[in-house]
């Protein structure tokens, strides 16, 4: 049986990892019980591991811009050190990277083998990871990347709008921004069902499919908690300046899943309301 440790196994994608993999021998370490920039801990960690998930990461996408170095440390230095073990261990390592990569000016969705351009400090120390993982473990490691996560294990955008409506009449949210919501449950699931599938390593789009604005998926949360969608109004993200600046368009493709022989995962809206159903905003 297959041996898996996940490194930032506390964190929401974490979490529905150790639900996923639930009834396997699993090892799931938290920030604090892993350092992942400590490379001989690192190497330690993952002896006698066959499988490593990395779910560490720095992602205060805003102070990164002030905190490169520390982002970096995390995001690039930490994932490359956990390749650099999984290589020497002869283990396969699943690496979560994001659509940040990018640069978010395309018009159609990304697809997996375009050239990483990104626009801020959070997007370089990532596509940096990416980088230095594939260097060191080429044959053996699984770029997963994803965008605009929620689920119900930590803080995120849906939590967000359902705590605001409980103090605000009405709610602005931005509609020039362009996404595929992507819920941690099934996220998980499609990182456990490609290691299953024994799939050729490389790069992958692990986000819901479809498309959506951050007002549109806003008004999906309001209705699946029983709210009124109409409380919730478009603006833009001239009215919400903030230090690093965000992709206006971050739709991947997943073109790799079907070269693979698994199915992308399934439409953002219909894993809203599993996840609903599930307890997101229990």
């Amino acid at each position: 049986m297959a041996r898996y440790l996940i490194a930032g196994a506390a964190g929401q994608l974490g979490q529905d990892l150790r639900k996923a993999l639930s009834g396997r021998e699993v090892t799931a370490l938290s920030r604090a019980e892993l350092d992942v920039t400590d490379r001989d801990a690192v190497i330690a960690a993952v002896s006698g591991h066959d499988v490593v998930i990395n779910a560490s990461a720095y992602t205060k996408v805003d102070d990164a811009e002030t905190h490169e170095d520390d982002a970096f440390a995390i995001n690039a230095l930490g994932t490359g050190n956990l390749a650099v073990a999984a290589a020497q261990h002869g283990a396969r390592f699943v690496t979560v990277s994001t659509d940040y990569v990018f640069d978010g000016h395309a018009t159609s969705p990304y697809a997996e083998d375009t050239p990483r351009d990104p626009i801020n400090a959070y997007g370089r120390t990532k596509a940096a990871g990416e980088e230095l993982a594939i260097a060191a473990h080429p044959d053996g490691t699984f770029v997963v990347r994803t965008a605009w996560l929620y689920g119900a294990g930590g803080a995120n955008f849906a939590k967000t709008m359902v705590k605001l409506a409980a103090s605000h009449e009405t709610v602005s949210v931005v509609d020039d921004q362009l996404g595929q919501p992507t819920w941690t449950g099934d996220l998980a699931t499609q990182i456990v069902a490609l290691l299953d599938a024994d799939a050729p390593a490389g790069v992958y789009h692990g986000t819901n499919s479809g498309q959506a604005s951050w007002f549109e998926f806003a008004r999906a949360v309001f209705a699946e908690a029983g709210l009124d969608p109409e409380r919730v109004k478009p603006t833009d993200s001239s009215t919400f300046v903030r230090p690093a600046p965000r992709p206006s368009y971050s739709v991947l493709g997943h073109a790799a899943w079907s070269r693979a022989g698994l199915a992308p995962m399934r439409p953002w809206r219909d894993a809203l309301a599993e996840a609903t159903r599930e307890g997101l905003f229990a």
